[in-house]
């Protein structure tokens, strides 16, 4: 069953994690959901698919009134990401979607219409949620051609999506890297895979070198905090990606 476990908390400020499913079925990959709080609104990143749908609805509402989420943030357009949107849509006609503006006539076959979605320009932009103002962080071709990261620079927390995330097997599978060394086994080949370029990777690299991060909280695996964030930066800058294609 999954679980609410709040990260980071300062007055009606909030982020929140929907913990990973010990029950799930093997077949199904497990995913983190995030939902950043502030005040009685708050947004719900990658909010999964729609097989675990009914685990992260009532997780949620175990903590927080579901019908405060104003808005989704779909880093980009996986089945795991955001196949659920219908049964959201259900349950809220008014929800609005954050996405690139590139998923902006394929995500709309698992729900919604022209009204729901807000297109993000390549460049990223403002998302506002109350008087907080949350930043979409470019990220494209990390794995997804259209791809964003989401940062709140009061938090100091960056919501990563596909990037930092590890594939953890029993029994290493605890909700913060303990240990980066051991921990960074286990997300070495899934970033040779579903990164597939080595200049998108420098560039994101680069771009949140400068920013402050306290947590990098990707949507599969542990999270990253302290001293370890730049070590996953670091180790990620120096990690050659785009293994499925053949080198002679």
């Amino acid at each position: 069953m999954k679980k609410i476990q709040y990260l980071y908390e300062k007055g009606d400020h909030k982020w929140a994690v929907v913990t990973r499913d010990p029950d799930k079925p093997d077949y199904l990959i497990d995913t983190n959901e995030y939902l950043i709080i502030q005040g009685n609104k708050a947004i719900l990143t990658d909010p999964g698919g729609s097989e675990i749908f009914p685990e992260v609805f009532s997780a949620i509402n175990t903590e927080f009134d579901a019908r405060s989420i104003s808005a989704l943030f779909a880093s980009h357009q996986d089945p795991d990401v955001i196949s659920s949107l219908g049964l959201w849509l259900d349950f809220n006609p008014d929800l609005k979607c954050y996405l690139s503006w590139l998923w902006g006539s394929f995500v709309p076959h698992f729900g919604g219409n022209a009204s729901t979605f807000i297109n993000l320009p390549d460049s990223g932009g403002e998302i506002p949620l109350g008087n907080l103002i949350l930043q979409a962080i470019p990220a494209h071709y990390l794995h997804s051609s259209g791809n964003f990261n989401l940062y709140d620079a009061v938090a100091k927390m960056l919501f990563s999506g596909d990037i930092g995330a590890a594939l953890l097997p029993p029994g290493e599978d605890a909700l913060i890297v303990k240990n980066f060394d051991q921990h960074i086994r286990h997300a070495r080949g899934f970033h040779q895979r579903w990164m597939g370029s080595n200049e998108a990777k420098l560039d994101w690299c680069q771009r949140v070198q400068s920013m402050q991060i306290d947590m990098l909280c990707p949507q599969h695996g542990a999270i990253y905090q302290g001293e370890d964030v730049a070590r996953f930066i670091n180790w990620f800058a120096e990690l050659p990606v785009g293994s499925g294609i053949r080198r002679n």
